[in-house]
C-alpha cells in the first residue's frame, strides 16, 4: 500500500463465490448524457445478475433512473452539470472507482464538454477502464 493511504472498512472488498470462480465487488460508475439515459436503464436491466455483484455508484438522474427502472442498490450523486462528474472523478483520483460506464450522446453538443474532458483525463491517468458505448461496457464488465 503506498504511503499515505488509507484503508477505509467501507470500501473493503469481499469476494463473492459466482459458480467455480470467486467475484471481487468493485465500484462501477454510471453516467449518461440525456439521450442516453434509456439505453442506461436498458442495458443495466440486461446485464442486471452481473451488475448486482458489484457496487454502483451514479449521478443524480442517471443513478435513481437505473435504481428506479432495474431494482439496483445505485449510489446517487448530484447531477452532472452540478458536481457529479467531479465527485465521479474524485472517486477516480481517490483510487475509488474501478471501471466508469459513460454512455456519451456523440449527436448532442455538450453544455459541460469541460467536465467530460475531465472525466476522461482522470480515467486515461489513473488507468481505469472507461467504456463509451454498449459494446465497450460489455467488455469492462466481462473483464471485471
Amino acid at each position: 500500500m503506498p504511503l499515505g493511504t488509507t484503508l477505509d472498512p467501507m470500501q473493503e472488498q469481499q469476494p463473492q463465490r459466482n459458480g467455480a470462480r470467486v467475484v471481487t465487488r468493485k465500484t462501477i460508475g454510471l453516467i449518461a448524457h440525456d439521450d442516453k439515459k434509456d439505453d442506461m436503464v436498458a442495458f443495466a436491466l440486461a446485464h442486471k445478475t452481473q451488475l448486482a455483484t458489484h457496487d454502483l455508484v451514479g449521478t443524480g438522474t442517471t443513478g435513481g433512473r437505473v435504481a428506479q427502472g432495474t431494482g439496483l442498490t445505485v449510489t446517487a450523486l448530484k447531477s452532472g452539470p452540478l458536481g457529479g462528474d467531479a465527485q465521479i472523478g474524485a472517486m477516480i483520483a481517490e483510487g475509488r472507482l474501478d471501471a466508469l460506464i459513460f454512455f456519451i450522446d456523440p449527436m448532442s453538443a455538450l453544455p459541460h464538454d469541460v467536465d467530460v474532458k475531465a472525466l476522461t483525463r482522470l480515467a486515461t491517468l489513473y488507468d481505469i477502464p472507461v467504456a463509451y458505448n454498449k459494446s465497450t461496457a460489455e467488455a469492462v464488465l466481462k473483464a471485471l
